[in-house]
């Protein structure tokens, strides 16, 4: 064969996990100039000029991360670096990293149109993955930007903070606008969530050719209850760790912010909304009470991989404080049953890298309300996802729906989560049967803890190809950073 015909690399004897399929054949693979070129049985080892015998494995496509954060608790700079080698790993290709002015990630405020440009500076040649970033339009001028973001950028998903009006990020806060870093005559409230949705609508109506990759995303808890959940359990004192946290968060606080963010997008005519990392009983049924109300509503519904494998007991306490908080088990089985039922869209990590000495006060560590909110997952999203998914009957061909095709489909990305002739050759060779030992020292990430240690996985990602370039290999991250952004639609 020509050397123009020859194959970069060819990938012989994997079983083949398609998202929208029902088996898992074995298949050979071929890659050329970054993307599939063939997919078939018994393709020719000589017209390739590189072969990697897959004995057997599972070829997932790489995983598309559509919920991390970069730069949130670490420099941006450094945090792309060692959480993108994290994302590597675990078979993530493609993180989608909220990002926001304010305090936290670069502690600026400002328009849009200074902050996003450093963001890009300072990620551009760190990540080990390709990468892309939805962003949360804090004040009434970002509103305005909205269609330059997307015009420019590529940025084509949005989101809102509902608690963010009335309690902080860890907590309850008396100083919010120093916080959000806006001006004293702005207000972050169910106004500003209202104008925010006419923004995308906008986009949605002026924009035909690519309106199913535009959505808003909304982060669904209600700071009013939250501040006074929080007082009575302070008050009362009869719960600590996880269980104080959830309690003072409670699920209803989820469910009551789906019906009015749901009413909203109803009132604005503002069609594609993401509800994410739906963490319980309460809130999962409000979304689907929502979806019947509006069936005209193209709402998706998140669950993370930390709500899925933890709950209030988890041993590594205050170590597992996220917003919103791990629940009691009846919870994390219900959200189970909600993916085994279709009422979960995708799955991801909500990946925010906390070191261990900023994570809990070091002088009371197992005070729940001093613990920073966030912990890093990306690396154990699919091996999760696979063990205990499996457990459940959960068909690997859906999970490939859930971390792979679902969610590029809905942010843009059209020439990823699938294995196909034309697709980037995003790969992931998974050995099911190689179980282990979460340990955070294993980790690429810089967290330093992790609050799954010591549960035992049930499958291994062995290989990761990046557009046809291995970026990991049986516990090694190989070669430079070869990260793109992506900016959408992409591909």
């Amino acid at each position: 064969m020509a050397d123009t015909l020859s194959f970069d690399t060819l990938i012989k004897n994997a079983k083949l996990v398609r998202p929208r399929d029902h088996e898992t054949p074995i298949r050979d693979v071929a890659v050329k100039d970054g993307k599939v070129a063939a997919v078939g049985c018994e393709l020719p080892a000589d017209h390739a000029r590189q072969v990697i015998d897959a004995g057997g494995l599972l070829l997932f496509p790489g995983l598309v991360d559509a919920h991390m954060h970069v730069g949130i608790y670490q420099p941006l700079a450094q945090d792309a670096v060692t959480e993108s080698k994290a994302a590597a790993m675990g078979g993530v290709t493609s993180s989608i990293n909220y990002m926001r002015t304010g305090q936290y990630y670069l502690n600026r405020g400002g328009p849009y149109a200074d902050f996003f440009p450093e963001v890009l500076r300072q990620s551009d040649g760190r990540f080990w993955v390709d990468y892309a970033y939805h962003l949360a339009p804090m004040s009434s001028g970002h509103i305005d930007e909205l269609p330059s973001l997307i015009d420019e950028h590529g940025v084509s998903s949005f989101k809102i903070f509902m608690f963010y009006g009335n309690y902080g990020l860890h907590g309850r806060s008396a100083s919010q606008n120093e916080f959000l870093m806006i001006g004293e005559d702005e207000t972050y409230d169910i106004a500003h969530f209202e104008f925010v949705m006419r923004g995308v609508e906008k986009l949605l109506r002026e924009r035909p050719e690519i309106r199913e990759h535009i959505s808003l995303s909304l982060h669904c808890e209600l700071g009013e209850i939250m501040n006074a959940y929080t007082k009575i359990v302070e008050r009362e004192g009869k719960l600590d760790g996880l269980r104080a946290y959830s309690a003072a968060r409670p699920p209803h606080s989820e469910g009551l912010a789906i019906w009015i963010a749901s009413y909203l997008a109803y009132e604005t005519d503002c069609l594609n909304i993401n509800l994410l990392h739906l963490s319980s009983r309460k809130a999962v049924e409000a979304a689907m009470m929502m979806q019947n109300v509006f069936p005209h509503i193209d709402f998706r519904r998140e669950a993370t991989i930390g709500h899925l494998l933890l709950d209030v007991d988890a041993p590594a306490g205050p170590k597992a404080k996220v917003n919103p908080p791990i629940r009691p088990r009846e919870d994390v089985e219900f959200l189970w049953q909600s993916v085994l039922d279709g009422h979960i869209d995708w799955i991801v990590s909500d990946h925010a890298c906390c070191s261990a000495e900023k994570k809990v006060d070091p002088e009371r560590p197992d005070e729940i309300f001093l613990a920073k909110s966030g912990f890093g997952g990306t690396e154990y999203l699919l091996s999760g996802l696979v063990t205990e998914g499996t457990k459940r009957g959960l068909s690997l061909n859906r999970m490939a729906e859930l971390v792979c095709w679902t969610p590029a489909r809905r942010f843009g990305l059209l020439t990823k989560g699938d294995i196909a002739p034309g697709f980037d050759a995003d790969l992931v060779l998974y050995d099911p049967n190689d179980s282990f030992v979460v340990r955070a020292a294993e980790s690429e990430s810089a967290q330093g803890f992790t609050p799954f240690e010591g549960v035992e996985l049930g499958g291994r990602v062995k290989t990761t190809l990046l557009r046809g370039n291995v970026v990991y290999d049986r516990g090694e991250i190989v070669g430079p950073a070869r990260g793109q952004y992506l900016s959408r639609p992409y591909g």
